[in-house]
């Protein structure tokens, strides 16, 4: 019950036209999940889903006032999408709306430095319940970017991109530099994660229509991949009570489909070419490329670092010798084997063939760059 709230509310953050509907829904979506982690959490759960709750609870807060702000400004005294993006602001106004917003969301994505509360709360979390937080939720962050952020407050988005895509560079070094020295699956993911996220916060501010499309395919793409991994970090922590890469080994030998699967989603969050991943993060790079070609330079180097920690982990976990814990592994079957299976099917299909996704957003990138620069 608790879950399919949790998805009430992300489906209403993605289709509401009206600023209050989708403020209610953006809360909506939080308190369930609050719920799911510390009541079916680790062993540290009650602190960190406070963590969790207080910070994007006071981002929401902001947020609600940044809101409250542009109702009494809308000539039809409304919360619509349209008197939003009608509105007559100073530039002194916008700037001040425009942290109030870009806080909830950079809390909600997460981008550097708002993102403590996320690899404490993806490791405490159920592994279903960090699915939809990591695959789903943080993408309502970047979507409420396109949708409201960048067509209501145009000329502060742009005043502030700079700023805002140096921020995403230096957390995508950050989060891959600390995802390199994690022993534990659960947080080595989450880091990659919000390097991840990093790259798509600075493309969507780049500006550029490539960027943005790029954006698009890898936010869909992006989920495809991390529920994956967290689909394989779970079947080695149910069967082996670990997640820690130190204590295994040797798994290829015991589990050869989990390790050929885990090495194919391994290999799409690189974003190795034919694998869904290539195709969005080349546009987005290419985006931050015309932006500025220094900033695209240094984000560039998470590719490499990127590599590293896929396959260190790959190596650690499935390769080398067994011990005692892994000896007495076995392979994966059933319901688990078969969502693998249609992940990576997905991965092989969009790598090579992008162009569905591509077209289906081509409308929609259009109209929001027209929006911000009408």
């Amino acid at each position: 019950a608790l879950m399919l709230l949790t998805q009430t509310g992300l489906m209403g953050v993605f289709m509401a036209a009206d600023c209050l509907l989708f403020y209610f829904f953006w809360e909506l979506a939080l308190i369930p999940a609050y719920f799911l982690c510390s009541i079916w959490g680790g062993e540290k759960r009650i602190a960190v889903t406070f963590k969790f709750f207080i910070y994007t609870f006071v981002g929401s807060l902001l947020m609600l006032v940044g809101i409250l702000f542009l109702y009494f400004k809308t000539a039809d005294q409304s919360f619509s999408m349209q008197s939003f993006y009608h509105l007559q602001l100073t530039a002194g106004e916008e700037h001040f709306i425009f942290w109030l917003f870009f806080i909830a969301f950079a809390i909600k994505m997460p981008v550097f430095p708002f993102h403590t509360w996320q690899p404490d709360t993806y490791e405490q979390a159920p592994t279903a319940v960090t699915m939809i937080l990591s695959g789903v939720m943080v993408k309502m962050g970047l979507f409420a970017v396109i949708r409201w952020l960048l067509p209501v407050l145009p000329n502060a988005s742009a005043y502030y991109s700079h700023f805002i895509i140096m921020l995403s560079v230096i957390g995508i070094l950050y989060a891959s530099l600390i995802a390199i020295r994690q022993d534990d699956v659960k947080r080595l993911i989450a880091y990659s994660s919000i390097a991840h996220i990093g790259l798509m916060c600075a493309a969507v501010f780049s500006n550029q229509q490539v960027g943005m499309q790029g954006v698009m395919v890898q936010m869909f793409n992006h989920g495809i991949n991390v529920i994956g991994l967290w689909i394989v970090a779970d079947a080695i922590e149910q069967q082996l009570g670990t997640r820690k890469m130190s204590d295994l080994g040797g798994l290829a030998q015991k589990a050869p489909s989990l390790a050929i699967m885990l090495v194919l989603m391994a290999l799409a969050n690189v974003a190795l070419p034919l694998t869904n991943s290539f195709v969005g993060e080349f546009m987005m790079f290419n985006g931050l490329f015309r932006y500025n070609i220094w900033l695209a330079a240094i984000a560039g180097i998470s590719i490499i670092l990127a590599a590293v920690y896929t396959l260190n982990m790959i190596q650690k976990i499935f390769y080398g010798n067994s011990n005692p814990l892994t000896s007495g592994a076995v392979d994966i079957s059933g319901g688990r084997k078969l969502a693998l299976v249609i992940l990576v099917i997905l991965v092989i299909v969009l790598g090579i063939y992008p162009q569905p996704i591509i077209q289906l957003t081509n409308d929609t990138v259009s109209a929001v760059l027209a929006a911000i620069h009408p």
